[in-house]
């Protein structure tokens, strides 16, 4: 069986993060990315996400952005949270990540961040955020999971084993692998040249073991 950092339980109500980051795209609907925003801190908030979550009754522990989408009277009446950042060379949400790991997040080991409301309202900032989470796995040296409402994201490497259901929808993105097979699902994997080649498989039983010699991404519905 692989080893702790290559072992992905399945994304629940009960999953516990290190920190939560909220950003500015559609607030989620569903229990488990609902369920695991209110229950995760330190919750940090992508400039505008900041008044949505307060209007939600939630109490960001910070606010970080450039400012241009935060309301001047959220910004006024949170001063103390809210923490603008002029520079453009990365969005909000790698903003956010960075303040995150630096101020509020012990280095000692890879941090679980789950991102949340990463998706929706342009498709072109949905592509970028996922494409962030690889980012931030081999930059940042963290564990994110990127959760929607319709399932969640997740980095892994080498051999890796994902807990499942029986006929849970999975995809899988290979990112660096010359070598990709697997276990548990019913199409075998191989090793992708497209994106579009890995999705829309499916788990057989409860579990699906991978095994790779690079970065690939996970995709598992709820």
């Amino acid at each position: 069986m692989p080893d702790n950092s290559n072992y992905f339980p399945l994304i629940s109500e009960h999953s516990l993060f290190d920190a939560a980051i909220l950003a500015n795209g559609d607030y989620p609907t569903h229990a488990i990315p609902q369920t695991i925003l209110h229950r995760t801190h330190p919750l940090v908030c992508c400039d505008g996400a900041g008044s949505e979550a307060i209007s939600r009754g939630l109490m960001p522990t910070a606010i970080i952005g450039d400012g241009d989408s935060c309301p001047n009277d959220v910004k006024s009446a949170y001063a103390h949270l809210f923490h603008q950042v002029e520079e453009q060379d990365d969005n909000d949400l790698t903003k956010a990540t960075r303040y995150t790991l630096e101020r509020l997040l012990s280095t000692a080991h890879k941090a679980k961040i789950a991102y949340l409301a990463t998706t929706g309202k342009r498709e072109d900032h949905t592509l970028g955020n996922i494409a962030l989470m690889v980012r931030y796995y081999r930059q940042y040296h963290i564990i994110p999971t990127l959760i929607t409402d319709y399932g969640n994201f997740t980095i892994a490497q080498d051999t890796s084993l994902f807990e499942t259901h029986p006929r849970q929808q999975i995809s899988i993105f290979n990112l660096s692998c010359s070598s990709l097979s697997g276990e548990g699902l019913r199409w075998p994997p191989y090793p992708f040249q497209e994106y579009w080649q890995g999705t829309l498989n499916e788990a057989l039983g409860d579990q699906v073991t991978i095994h790779a010699n690079g970065l690939y991404m996970i995709f598992r519905n709820w």
